[in-house]
């Protein structure tokens, strides 16, 4: 094994993770600020209210997440009112469209995510501010929201990590990212396993990041269970 190259390529490898981090962070912030208006949608009781997101959840958490990049990718060039539109100088770059596929997709799971946590929350704790008079905005804002928030960091900490690994789907339209600067690396050297090896990696040097500091969080946002037990 040729572990040489490695070290000769691993600036490379460096620059291709950095844009694995930015896709990651910006698709996350995107898809996280979509989800709040979806998952409070989610838990209406209303039917009507929630029958669009249970469809957009639906389709985007049944579909594959390459599919989805191709629809994005290939399918928005299919419109002539999207290639006349003053964003098409954004669309047609594969950067933008993995960055709008990714935040759609982990929208969707944030969203179910969030349901589920707000649909937690203990209904004692709901009743005793609607007892004293507390608006559904304020319920909202200074209960169920700050409450869910604590109890769904476990699952979307996973949600990240998923979404680290599923970035590497990116590499499918021609985007530099760690796999597609992995696999230009190979395609010059012949060095799949010393490559791949090392982009293995870095990948897991990311999610340990990951896990690290959803772990702080979860224990500063929960830090009132520890001090009750």
């Amino acid at each position: 094994m040729e572990f040489g190259v490695v070290v000769e390529y691993f600036p490379r490898l460096l620059e291709g993770m950095l844009t694995t981090i930015e896709l990651v962070l910006v698709s996350g912030l995107i898809g996280s600020l979509l989800a709040l208006p979806i998952g409070l949608a989610r838990h209406s009781h209303r039917w009507w209210l929630k029958a669009i997101p249970y469809g957009y959840i639906f389709f985007f958490r049944g579909t594959p997440l390459l599919v989805q990049i191709f629809l994005v990718y290939y399918g928005l060039a299919q419109f002539d009112a999207v290639k006349e539109s003053a964003l098409w100088p954004y669309l047609k770059e594969p950067y933008w469209c993995a960055i709008i596929a990714f935040s759609l997709n982990t929208a969707a799971y944030t969203a179910e995510i969030l349901r589920g946590a707000l649909g937690a929350i203990p209904k004692g704790e709901i009743e005793a501010a609607r007892s004293i008079g507390m608006r559904q905005s304020k319920l909202y804002s200074r209960i169920m929201l700050p409450r869910a928030f604590g109890m769904l960091l476990p699952a979307y900490g996973n949600e990240i990590i998923l979404m680290l690994k599923g970035s590497a789907l990116a590499s499918t339209i021609t985007l530099l990212d760690l796999t597609g600067t992995a696999r230009t690396i190979i395609a010059r050297t012949y060095t799949p396993i010393e490559i791949f090896l090392a982009a293995g990696g870095l990948y897991l040097v990311m999610s340990m990041a990951v896990i690290y500091a959803f772990r702080q969080l979860e224990k500063r946002q929960n830090r009132h269970l520890q001090l009750s037990r």
